[in-house]
């Protein structure tokens, strides 16, 4: 890995620095395509696909970055994301299907996006996910870069569990990286740190969601968010109270037989 001169940036911003693109900079990609495209999925899951990216926006989750994906519906070694694409304007014909180490089977030449290591690993990792969402929530980033842990604060964020993982790239490659997660060993090291987790924040860079449904990992992606704010909120007044084990435990259980309900809000709404 190249090594920045602190001599070349001492007393220059980067806003001075030569900011012509290498290809390492990039953050999307034209691969080839490789195999055959898995049995045809159904229009009903393909649409869902789609809101999720629209949901996701519309609540803050995602903005121009950050994408959701979910595992191929009749093929677990493949799984469906969007092409490199805003999620609020993702439609069904943006929907490409990829091996678990990233490679595209059908993106006929669009680019894809970078980080879907993120999704392939953890896939390939937890055989019980089955959908995968990566943010930026910026309520969310400041639990990442300091010693206060993300923990459940409210009945409705109960699957947060005692506490949340922090990946911490540093420990992987070095601390002259540019945070995202470019490769297959990235995304390995990722998936290591989120455990049997439902969440990992990811320092100086965001979130990562799963789920055992895409309605599941949505639900999940939107309330790890409110639980951030409502923490912080809680945190300028004094001692946090979190949920105590059996809390975490009934509350995950009774709040989680309610996501259809929360999914069909969203989705009329979208």
């Amino acid at each position: 890995m190249d090594v920045i001169d602190q001599a070349d940036i001492q007393g220059k911003s980067m806003c001075e620095r030569n900011t012509d693109t290498h290809p390492g900079d990039l953050i999307s990609t034209t691969i080839e395509d490789r195999g055959i495209a898995s049995d045809a999925v159904d229009n009903a899951v393909l649409d869902d696909l789609v809101v999720a990216n629209h949901i996701l926006f519309k609540h803050r989750v995602v903005d121009a970055f950050g994408h959701v994906s979910i595992r191929h519906p009749s093929n677990p070694e493949r799984f469906l994301l969007s092409r490199n694409k805003a999620p609020a304007i993702v439609t069904a014909a943006d929907i490409i299907e990829f091996h678990l180490d990233g490679t595209p089977v059908n993106a006929r030449g669009r680019a894809v996006y970078l980080e879907r290591f993120i999704h392939g690993e953890i896939y390939a990792e937890r055989a019980d996910v089955h959908a995968v969402i990566h943010s930026h929530a910026s309520e969310v980033v400041p639990f990442g870069v300091s010693q206060q842990l993300l923990k459940p604060v409210w009945h409705m964020s109960g699957f947060l569990g005692l506490d949340t993982p922090v990946f911490e790239i540093r420990d992987v490659v070095g601390d002259s990286s540019d945070l995202l997660i470019r490769t297959r060993e990235l995304g390995k090291a990722l998936a290591g740190s989120l455990g049997r987790h439902c969440v990992v924040l990811m320092r100086g860079h965001g979130a990562t969601i799963v789920g055992d449904a895409l309605k599941q990992c949505v639900f999940r992606a939107i309330y790890t968010q409110l639980n951030a704010e409502i923490q912080m909120n809680a945190m300028r007044l004094g001692d946090v109270t979190y949920l105590e084990p059996g809390e975490v435990e009934a509350t995950t259980r009774s709040v989680g037989s309610q996501i259809d309900r929360a999914w069909n809000l969203w989705k009329s709404a979208t």
